[in-house]
């Protein structure tokens, strides 16, 4: 079957995209490993804003929101990581810690440092270790007032009044954001194993789950390959990428790097898009003679629109606690984990609205439907009509984990393309899955706008 009427061609083409796709995966797998986890940073800017709030927090609740001194955990955080893969202001963070206790074991540091402003500092440090009681004029800090917790450190190190910046509101500001950052994902993990169990619950009582009916288009193995592996891959995440950075490269010599980076992740994602849709579009128009937008090809099934958003939703909170059960386990299994999407830090250390914008389109919308349809919309069902539908998620969601190229972020990517896979064949409904893909990725996002100080 899987082989019947396929053209030598087609065979060849299928076979050389495999092998480019194992060339290409292995090789952005083990750059993953390179890439820095991207929780270091998390971390560090949830004690930052916990630092920053402190004033704002009730007495009577600052126990459960401060539980070990927030600057303390941040030099402790710092000091064992090795000081040249700091960051520049990390870095300079650790040498304000490092003056009070080792007497400036980081001294004439600045000549590497590539900040003016960072060098200027240094030298005010340096100044002050040779001098304990010597003062300067707390305008020269002024510079640094775009980085509210550096300016906190820095008026603890030189002792001039930082009130007028870190002012009362701007505390409660904080406050408001490290208790949406500990509450909510808190929330969601309730609400999703309280729903988990019930719907195992009722599948234990029934003895059976609720599958809709699922239609595949009439498509072979070989066409999953050249999709995926021609498509997704070869023409994707290969050529693709090469006209996309060229055209933002060609009209944003003048703009931010902020902004460049954002727009190059925004093209690019919608170039990698071009050829894997066009593929599909070729396939249903040689299988119907025509393509036509008002048959729902894919199943997509906005409607009753209600009931497709509630199931989005549903399976949104009921795979939030497994993938964060599998990340908790893999950070107690493994120290350092790396291989975080560079995406995540750009979203982290972005302060551009228009690039933010850009970053949220691109990350809750385009990569939503473009993905949902590939591995949910195409994928998913032919693999469960030629295997079973269990089969046809598991091989489904290994794949949509594999594509990430994130070696570190596979096993929590792979539960989550698990559950993806289960929303749209219970709710029958590819809808349902996009809204619940975007829901994760609005989640994470939020979250990183969250920790931006």
């Amino acid at each position: 079957m899987i082989f019947k009427n396929i053209s030598k061609s087609k065979l060849s083409l299928a076979f050389i995209s495999i092998v480019i796709t194992f060339f290409v995966w292995q090789q952005g797998l083990r750059d993953s490993l390179n890439r820095p986890s991207v929780s270091f940073d998390i971390s560090q800017k949830e004690q930052e804003i916990a630092e920053l709030s402190v004033q704002s927090i009730p007495l009577n609740l600052r126990k459960f929101f401060i539980i070990n001194d927030p600057v303390d955990q941040i030099n402790k955080s710092l000091s064992e990581v090795p000081f040249d893969e700091l960051t520049e202001r990390n870095k300079l963070i650790r040498i304000i810690f490092s003056h009070s206790n080792d007497s400036m074991i980081y001294k004439n540091i600045s000549k590497d440092f590539e900040n003016k402003s960072f060098k200027l500092l240094i030298d005010e440090i340096e100044k002050k270790s040779n001098n304990n009681s010597y003062k300067p004029n707390p305008d020269k800090f002024d510079l640094f007032k775009g980085d509210r917790f550096l300016y906190h450190l820095l008026s603890q190190e030189f002792d001039f009044d930082d009130s007028s910046l870190i002012t009362k509101s701007f505390s409660s500001k904080m406050f408001l954001k490290i208790l949406a950052i500990r509450l909510i994902p808190l929330l969601t993990i309730l609400l999703g194993s309280i729903l988990a169990l019930k719907i195992l619950w009722t599948t234990i009582s029934l003895k059976k789950f609720g599958w809709q009916e699922i239609k595949s288009l009439d498509l072979e193995l070989i066409d999953m390959v050249l999709l995926i592996a021609g498509g997704f891959v070869v023409l994707g995440e290969v050529v693709s990428p090469l006209f996309s950075i060229s055209l933002v490269e060609l009209f944003s010599k003048n703009i931010s790097n902020e902004l460049s980076q954002s727009l190059k992740i925004f093209f690019g994602y919608l170039f990698m898009a071009i050829p894997p849709l066009g593929i599909v579009y070729y396939q249903i128009k040689s299988l119907n003679g025509e393509f036509s937008f008002k048959k729902d090809y894919l199943q997509f099934n906005f409607l009753p629109i209600k009931y497709a958003i509630i199931h989005g939703i549903k399976g949104w909170l009921t795979i939030v606690p497994f993938v964060l059960l599998i990340s908790l386990i893999m950070n107690s299994l493994i120290d350092n984990q790396n291989g975080s999407n560079p995406l995540l830090e750009i979203v982290l250390n972005n302060n551009n609205y228009l690039s933010f914008f850009l970053l949220f389109v691109t990350t809750t919308l385009l990569a939503p439907l473009f993905e949902e349809i590939i591995f949910r919309g195409i994928l998913l069902p032919t693999l469960s009509r030629d295997f079973g539908v269990i089969s046809g998620i598991i091989v489904s969601a290994f794949i949509f984990a594999l594509a990430h190229l994130s070696l570190g972020e596979m096993p929590p990517l792979f539960v989550l393309g698990i559950g993806l896979g289960i929303t749209r064949i219970a709710s029958g409904s590819l809808f349902s899955s996009i809204i619940m893909h975007s829901l994760w990725n609005g989640l994470t996002f939020l979250n990183l706008f969250l920790l931006r100080t």
